[in-house]
């Protein structure tokens, strides 16, 4: 059995690192720079989030200082097909999906905002933010995160230490996740695993398959992807392509759901007719948020669950709050 301790650790925000020396006002318009800060143990030097953010749970009283303009999965009933067609359409008119709280952010007072160059559609656009930043009184230093592999967001992490002065100390948190990762590729190569053909779906309807980094997760996780680049970006398929991937497990993981709103939409997918060839083959919902969606520290989270998925007498059981089986 594979050494337990490897493949956990505690929430983020470790009660050990704290630096109450910095003097610096942190505005974070990245749910996943959110985290990364908080790992990083310098929560109580974030003055402003975004409505996206909600881990660690410590962070939930500061002011959010973004909006959604489209629907979000989040406001009640709304359906896959229509927060696409929304975002579509917004996105064709060329208007921002994200709107900013510039008073707000402007008495918060940020000396470092950091942002994303990734996806414009997760969250908002980095043109936004400098053009933003620039109208601030004092003129604050924009930070942009933007990897696509896992090397890369373990990268950002190291990106956001050094705008702090804490590398020392981020350096020794990245080589804890280092070894985690190292542990799972060791483990899998003694036991000579075979590889399971995976689906990883990131939205329903329509169908996207996950890039980036999801691709390779499952790789690290001792999975085939049967349609998944690593590196490229997400990618539309049919129904009909996906059944003849004739994957042995499909991971239902849409972006921005946690476990609780991907169990529903996995079940949904279930039911309909179009997607009967789903039984018989092992349907898994997963925490998006927390595994796969935010490129930061719980990305190698995400490798550990998956590597449980597909190899369950290697490792150490699931944590149901990552994963639940549904077909």
């Amino acid at each position: 059995m594979f050494p337990e301790q490897l493949l956990t650790r505690p929430d983020l925000c470790p009660n050990s690192l704290r630096f109450p020396s910095l003097d610096v006002h942190l505005l974070s318009l990245l749910p996943a720079a959110t985290e990364i800060i908080s790992w990083l143990g310098a929560t109580e030097h974030l003055v402003g989030i975004t409505h996206e953010c909600d881990y660690p749970p410590g962070i939930a009283t500061r002011p959010r200082v973004t909006r959604a303009r489209v629907p979000s999965h989040l406001d009640g009933d709304h359906a896959p097909l229509e927060i696409d067609a929304a975002v579509r359409a917004a996105s064709g008119a060329g208007e921002p999906l994200f709107a900013l709280d510039e008073p707000t952010i402007t008495a918060l007072h940020p000396d470092v905002i950091f942002t994303q160059a990734l996806c414009d559609v997760c969250a908002v656009s980095e043109t936004d933010v400098r053009a933003l930043a620039a109208r601030l009184p004092s003129p604050p230093t924009v930070v942009t995160l933007g990897g696509t592999s896992i090397d890369g967001i373990l990268n950002d992490v190291r990106r956001v230490a050094v705008a702090l002065g804490i590398e020392d100390e981020a350096d020794e948190l990245l080589a804890g996740e280092r070894a985690r990762l190292r542990a799972v590729h060791d483990t899998l190569k003694a036991a000579k695993a075979p590889r399971p053909r995976v689906l990883l779906i990131e939205w329903t309807d329509p169908v996207f398959l996950a890039g980036h980094w999801g691709p390779e997760q499952i790789h690290r996780a001792g999975g085939l992807d049967v349609l998944g680049v690593v590196g490229a970006h997400s990618t539309t398929r049919t129904i009909a392509e996906c059944a003849a991937a004739v994957p042995d497990i499909v991971l239902i993981a849409p972006c921005g759901y946690d476990l609780h709103a991907a169990r529903g939409e996995a079940m949904r997918l279930m039911a309909h007719p179009d997607w009967q060839w789903l039984l018989g083959t092992q349907v898994w919902a997963l925490d998006a948020n927390g595994l796969i969606s935010r490129p930061g520290p719980r990305v190698v989270d995400g490798v550990e669950a998956m590597a449980r998925i597909f190899h369950p007498t290697l490792f150490t059981g699931l944590d149901p709050r990552h994963a639940e089986r549904i077909g």
